[in-house]
């Protein structure tokens, strides 16, 4: 594929295998400069810098975070909680949503299908913490008929992104 015309293939969700490439090694290592990217990818580096911005406008690559350590940091728990509201209207799950992300304590928030209306992955430094954030902030929420909570013994498994 010319790489002059990946911002046209992209606008037609049409990803070539030199894409899902870059993509890939970035998911795995954010910091690779894009020189080593070419390098991998077997392009040189201008064409690879091209498909990179490329991706990045097209909305394929949305940021660039560092992993750290959580509790290295001081943050030794993490809890799943499970939300249910008392209304499923649109406009009370729009104010939940904008209400948790304003919460630097939940992490994730995931809006389910079934019984549980969302899912919210929190972090504390530790019990108390936490159990501060869930009977101050979270429990007392407007519309807020629930809470489910599940404290993680250990993490097996972590993997950013999606299989490429």
């Amino acid at each position: 594929m010319n790489a002059n015309i990946v911002s046209d293939d992209m606008k037609k969700n049409a990803l070539d295998e030199i894409d899902l490439k870059i993509i890939a090694i970035l998911q795995a290592h954010g910091r690779t400069s894009n020189v080593a990217l070419a390098k991998q990818v077997g392009i040189s580096p201008p064409p690879c810098l091209r498909r990179l911005r490329a991706l990045e406008k097209a909305g394929y690559v949305t940021g660039y975070h560092a992993e750290v350590d959580m509790a290295r940091l001081g943050f030794g728990v993490t809890v799943f909680a499970m939300v249910g509201l008392h209304s499923q209207a649109e406009a009370d799950l729009q104010a939940f949503e904008a209400l948790v992300r304003d919460w630097p304590e939940v992490r994730e928030c995931h809006m389910l299908n079934g019984d549980i209306d969302f899912i919210l992955k929190c972090v504390a430094k530790d019990l108390s913490s936490f159990q501060s954030f869930l009977t101050s902030k979270l429990t007392p929420a407007p519309n807020v008929a629930n809470v489910r909570t599940s404290l993680t013994i250990r993490q097996s498994k972590k993997i950013a992104g999606v299989p490429l």
